[in-house]
């Protein structure tokens, strides 16, 4: 779905799925009959100039022995064939199939694949268009996470951890005031939204992985910045930050990506800037940041309640400071908020001064150091670094400072797996500085 249609797709798959692999090439095998010819109005046929290929194959870096590589080649239309007036029956699909047996099939395909399939025709298009495949995946549990970033104004990439992809998102439009002001990110159901004021507003950019474009236009009850934030599925929760004047706020917002409303939630028990949120046991949790009429760091945090509408307060739950005990205190307003992720309900944090990785104690409300952060994890005070959860293990994306450009590196643990040791997932030349960073699971 980025930069434009894929032409070449390969998806591995382990020997150990021989029979979803089968199962797979017979999908796509079927789809490559259902477009291998079109018949027009009068009953004549016409042959595309290109039809769908499947084949198996053992090259290619990065394939594993034993594994099935499925391989998706765009169908290009016939060239006296008008779009407007496409033939295929968008009731079925894949025809020898019906409709219900065609999405089940899509289901269990790759997200990296949807680009090639919605390139087929106009019927597949609008299918991938609509969300209607995300929102079954989501009723069927299945998720895959995609890493979102940005190291150079107004440019976005996505990494796929399980193909071990690099995309390049299309460019923002945006003016110069935008581009230079504090940004935002979150990712929410099939949605990246961006966070960012432009000459007299604050203003929202949107990127939708359906379409691959950007819009704006979309306005918060609220507007503000320097918030915490954090989505579960087709909801985030957005509290505190600042408003337009500077002043800090308590007051919080759900968003819901897929019917695009914003709803205003109770107010929290202080108001507070510059703080960190996590979803966790199906509450929302904001952590840290600055309150009102106070310059050092709060140390409390807030928990809401989803079922019951109420806010609790939770103290000293983010006591310490990057550094711990002796280390030189900058001024709060200059630290990046909490680096805070959550995997399978537990709470970690990343402490960027002492590039040491911690872990929460619910029932203590206390937290334990359990190993080391990746050595390129480098910081300013916390900011140029992600800290995230992709899934069910933990990443983290930085790299050194170089001049002149640099190295992005991201690396990856699954707390699972046992003690911290850090995979690198992946290393490309980029700047190393991290402004934004959010995880989408759809």
């Amino acid at each position: 779905m980025l930069e434009g249609p894929s032409y070449l797709v390969t998806r591995d798959l382990p020997s150990s799925c021989e029979q979803e692999s089968k199962w797979i090439y017979n999908t796509f095998r079927l789809i490559e009959l259902s477009c291998s010819k079109r018949r027009s109005e009068d009953g004549e046929e016409h042959p595309l100039r290109k039809s769908c290929k499947v084949s198996d194959t053992r090259e290619g870096e990065g394939t594993r022995k034993g594994s099935s590589d499925i391989v998706l080649v765009q169908t290009e239309q016939p060239e006296d064939q008008d779009h407007t007036g496409e033939q295929a029956d968008s009731s079925s699909l894949i025809h020898q199939l019906g409709r219900d047996i065609s999405i089940n099939c899509l289901l269990n395909c790759s997200r990296s694949d949807y680009g090639s399939i919605a390139s087929l025709n106009n019927s597949f298009r609008s299918l991938i268009h609509s969300g209607e495949l995300y929102r079954e995946r989501r009723k069927m549990g299945i998720i895959e996470h995609w890493v979102y970033f940005s190291c150079s104004l107004l440019e976005w990439d996505a990494f796929d951890p399980i193909s071990r992809r690099w995309m390049h998102l299309p460019r923002m439009p945006s003016n110069d005031c935008f581009m230079c002001s504090d940004k935002e990110s979150l990712a929410v159901g099939t949605e990246l939204l961006v966070f960012g004021k432009e000459i007299t507003s604050h203003v929202i950019y949107r990127y939708s992985i359906l379409t691959n474009t950007w819009h704006s236009g979309m306005n918060m009850n609220t507007p503000r910045c320097l918030f915490g934030s954090a989505s579960l599925g087709e909801i985030a929760i957005l509290a505190g930050g600042c408003d337009p004047r500077g002043n800090i706020l308590k007051v919080a917002e759900l968003y819901n990506s897929e019917k695009g409303t914003w709803e205003t939630l109770p107010s929290m028990k202080k108001a507070r800037k510059m703080c960190s949120g996590v979803f966790m046991d199906g509450k929302f949790y904001i952590v840290g940041g600055i309150g009102e009429g106070n310059s050092k760091l709060l140390t409390c945090g807030e928990v809401y309640d989803l079922k019951t509408r109420t806010w609790t307060e939770i103290p000293n739950m983010f006591p310490g400071r990057n550094g711990g005990a002796g280390a030189i205190e900058a001024p709060a307003a200059t630290e990046a908020p909490p680096l805070l992720a959550v995997v399978n309900n537990v709470l970690y944090a990343a402490d960027y001064a002492q590039k040491e990785l911690r872990k929460y104690d619910k029932e203590m409300n206390s937290w334990v150091t359990i190993g080391r952060l990746p050595e390129q994890a480098t910081s300013t005070n916390g900011w140029g670094l992600a800290f995230r959860a992709c899934g069910d293990r933990l990443i983290v994306l930085g790299g050194p400072r170089a001049l002149g450009g640099g190295v992005i590196e991201l690396n990856s643990w699954a707390p699972s797996e046992g003690p911290p040791q850090w995979d690198l997932l992946a290393r490309k030349q980029s700047g190393s500085f991290v402004y934004n960073c959010a995880v989408m699971g759809c």
